[in-house]
């Protein structure tokens, strides 16, 4: 059963070849060649002949813009999932295009970032049909450890949005506590290790803090990614009508460095300036 790989960036690329190694036919598009085996020149090609259509873009604009383009090509039966982190509207919006055509729709957003998909450990968040998802499962065991149901179609959209406004916020109070501890006369050492033993301790934690010491801001997610999709989390919080301190304020931070010419970098770069002071 062919399918067909939509975006080659980071997590695409390495989903492609996961399942390209676990021995599903693989069609794949990336806006920019990256010369995979099984590229296409156009995403209907990509498309064209494949059962499934996973879609890894970077963002609604990207995302949209492509479907536009594969409306009129896809089929009845097809199904289709998107991976891409994007706001709710947009979501249901590719919904309703699917089900138009006769596709079946899956929301399906991811966390992990470079190794995670590299391992096939990537976790799914997925919204819609549980049959659909049931049907899935041996797929997305491919690229993934695990497979968490939200609920109905945009659950899912808001859930992966929810997870990374709190890494967002974490990673940019890290960054803070970093940088006054040192200019205090505190050892990064001895804060990483505080840090280990305290109850803030996380897996986050202990991914990035030690980075940011560093000073090495290899990208896995990027700071432009984080910036967007914060952009996503306060057009949440304002249709629900919450107020949103931190993120709207990381937010704020993330847009300025991303002017400054960070936003490929690590998110974990917003320590990057305090480094530099």
């Amino acid at each position: 059963m062919q399918v067909a790989v939509l975006g080659l960036g980071i997590i695409g690329s390495r989903v492609r070849a996961r399942l390209s190694d676990a021995g599903w036919p693989v069609a794949c598009w990336n806006r920019t060649p990256k010369g995979c085996a099984g590229e296409a020149a156009t995403p209907e090609a990509a498309v064209a002949g494949s059962a499934i259509v996973s879609i890894y873009l970077k963002d609604a604009p990207a995302l949209r813009d492509v479907i536009a383009r594969l409306e009129p090509v896809l089929v009845a039966g097809q199904i289709v999932l998107n991976h891409s982190t994007v706001d709710l509207a947009t979501t249901r919006w590719l919904e309703q295009v699917a089900l138009a055509r006769g596709c079946r729709f899956l929301d399906a957003p991811f966390t992990g970032s470079k190794l995670a998909a590299g391992s096939g450990q990537l976790v799914y968040y997925l919204g819609g049909d549980p049959a659909l998802a049931d049907l899935l499962d041996a797929y997305l065991a491919v690229t993934s450890k695990s497979r968490l149901r939200c609920g109905l179609v945009g659950s899912a959209t808001v859930v992966k949005l929810a997870t990374n406004l709190i890494s967002a916020c974490a990673v940019q109070a890290m960054a803070e506590a970093l940088v006054i501890a040192t200019r205090h006369g505190v050892p990064a050492a001895c804060l990483m290790d505080a840090v280990a033993l305290n109850v803030s301790a996380s897996p986050l934690t202990a991914m990035k803090l030690p980075t940011m010491v560093a000073g090495n801001f290899e990208t896995h997610f990027s700071l432009s990614n984080m910036s967007k999709d914060s952009r996503y989390m306060l057009a949440l919080a304002d249709e629900a009508r919450v107020p949103t301190p931190a993120i709207r304020a990381v937010s704020q931070r993330m847009a300025e460095l991303c002017a400054a010419g960070l936003g490929d970098l690590d998110y974990s770069a917003l320590a990057q300036p305090y480094l530099e002071g």
